[in-house]
């Protein structure tokens, strides 16, 4: 089971974690990939499936830029592949064996840890040769910071299968801008909460604000059968929609387009898709 030869690496200037990186988690995909190589008869097989788990807070801080990770992760990966081709770092007595994966494009999905195994500033990869495992073959599993990878294969295998079972439509959107600068939300389930959240207090949208804003403020719901949404605060301190303050508890309808204070300090911007 490989483990990360740096144990500093996601430590800041005082031993605090580090705030975790887009191009930390492609160095590290390209790390993993190299260790989990399967060596064959006259080529090479490289990992191609990826899990990749973060912090719940540096998931939350990156998911509005996934998919941006993702591509200039996959471009990270085929300049290393070829450049590996070029040079044939892998090389035996039998000669130059190609580098190659076994399917036409890298799979890589990023999760949020929400059961305290990963720590902030550090990233835990799993990844496989294939979608379908390999006789005698366990995988690759790395971390940034030294430490054996503790999330579990059972968990890999149910997130890879609800990632690529869930649905890629985009059911709304949210803009908003917190402590850690202008962000956008993507909703693509039919119910999010939003607030603060916390180690015990798990919500979808978490908002790097005030404490006026609750843990758990409000939470949106979408009619899967209309499309519609309505809302629900569930706040100390009150939720506005369209500068009209919500009865608590209460399930009220969302305008397409609709802006939704939160305990006056923070507004959300949202924007309904059809």
């Amino acid at each position: 089971m490989p483990k990360s030869g740096a144990p500093e690496a996601g430590r800041g200037a005082l031993g605090a974690p580090a705030r975790i990186s887009g191009q930390t988690i492609i160095d590290e995909l390209i790390r993993n990939m190299e260790l989990g190589r399967l060596e064959m008869g006259y080529s090479i097989l490289l990992p191609c499936i990826f899990s990749v788990y973060l912090h719940p807070d540096d998931h939350a801080r990156l998911r509005a830029v996934e998919s941006l990770i993702q591509e200039d992760a996959k471009k990270a990966l085929h300049a290393r592949v070829a450049e590996w081709n070029r040079k044939n770092p892998f090389s035996t007595r039998a000669g130059a064996k190609a580098c190659r994966i076994a399917r036409d494009d890298w799979w890589i999905a990023l999760f949020a840890d929400t059961e305290g195994a990963v720590p902030p500033g550090d990233v835990e990869i799993h990844s496989e040769l294939n979608d379908v495992a390999q006789p005698g073959y366990r995988g690759a599993k790395t971390t940034l910071i030294d430490r054996q990878p503790s999330v579990t294969a059972l968990r890999v295998a149910r997130d890879r299968q609800s990632t690529r079972a869930r649905s890629e439509k985009v059911f709304a959107e949210i803009r908003y801008e917190d402590d850690s600068g202008a962000q956008t939300y993507f909703v693509t389930q039919n119910a999010i909460s939003i607030g603060r959240g916390g180690e015990d207090q798990w919500v979808d949208l978490p908002l790097y604000t005030h404490e006026e804003v609750s843990r758990e403020h409000l939470e949106l719901r979408r009619n899967p059968s209309g499309g519609g949404f309505t809302i629900v605060d569930k706040s100390r301190n009150g939720t506005w929609l369209n500068g009209r303050r919500l009865k608590r508890g209460s399930e009220e309808t969302v305008p397409d387009q609709a802006e939704i204070g939160l305990a006056d300090v923070l507004k959300l911007s949202f924007q309904a898709r059809k």
